[in-house]
């Protein structure tokens, strides 16, 4: 038996699938929803006990409080920090993060005994990290030739001037670092330096002037010396935005 097709039935199945292609098509070219904005925020300071011997190249000499800030992305602690931030741009900040570090000696805690190791917890100043408020990413800098016990940052739009020292020890330099580039825009020697006998604070906080661009440098029992900075704007720190926030 020979099967004949209705006109009517043929023109049913043809508009149907214009009607599916045509609702289809719009989903295939639409623009994906817009990305939910992160809530980066500093929570509220607490003290917590610091010492030179628990920080040996951070702390001063007379220090036994750390001021702490829990740094919230997305309502989770993502760092603790110490310190005041700065503003590079009107969506980027840095801030210096606080470490807690395991003083134990592998002798000093039994395994699997969590309330044995509550008295080897210490406070230490850690490194610079860059915060992206729009995306929540955080990234730690390296700063060249930066130490703890030595540098104070200084910043400056997306500059940070600060005294630091090379990797032997043994010599004082002048260094401007940019966020943009990611690299000393200036890294001049300032003197001869000996960790046992250098006087503390190795260098005071460095001074900036705008017009021109100019970073005055004090460090310990040497005379003021200032250098002009050449350097682009702060426009490459957001270029790589990050699609997660960073975790904890």
């Amino acid at each position: 038996m020979r099967l004949r097709w209705c006109p009517i039935f043929v023109a049913g199945i043809l508009v149907a699938g214009i009607f599916v292609a045509g609702s289809v098509a719009p989903t295939a070219g639409a623009a994906p929803p817009p990305k939910k904005p992160h809530v980066v925020v500093l929570g509220a300071a607490k003290s917590v006990a610091y010492s030179r011997a628990g920080d040996p190249a951070g702390a001063g000499p007379e220090e036994t409080a750390l001021k702490t800030r829990p740094l919230v992305v997305d309502g989770r602690v993502s760092e603790w920090t110490t310190g005041e931030p700065h503003d590079v741009t009107d969506r980027s900040f840095v801030v210096r993060r606080a470490l807690r570090i395991n003083d134990a000696l592998p002798g000093d805690t039994r395994p699997g005994d969590a309330k044995s190791t509550a008295n080897h917890w210490v406070w230490q100043r850690g490194p610079w990290l860059l915060v992206d408020r729009m995306t929540g990413h955080v990234t730690a800098l390296k700063l060249p030739d930066y130490d703890p016990g030595a540098s104070q940052v200084a910043w400056f739009r997306d500059f940070g001037a600060y005294c630091g020292v090379t990797a032997t020890a043994k010599s004082l330099y002048a260094v401007v670092w940019q966020v943009g580039v990611r690299r000393p825009v200036l890294a001049k020697k300032l003197a001869a330096y000996d960790a046992e006998n250098h006087p503390w604070p190795v260098c005071a906080q460095t001074e900036w002037q705008r017009e021109p661009l100019r970073a005055t440098f004090h460090p310990s029992g040497k005379d003021a010396v200032s250098f002009d900075v050449v350097g682009g704007s702060a426009v490459l720190v957001e270029d790589g935005d990050a699609e997660e926030p960073a975790k904890p």
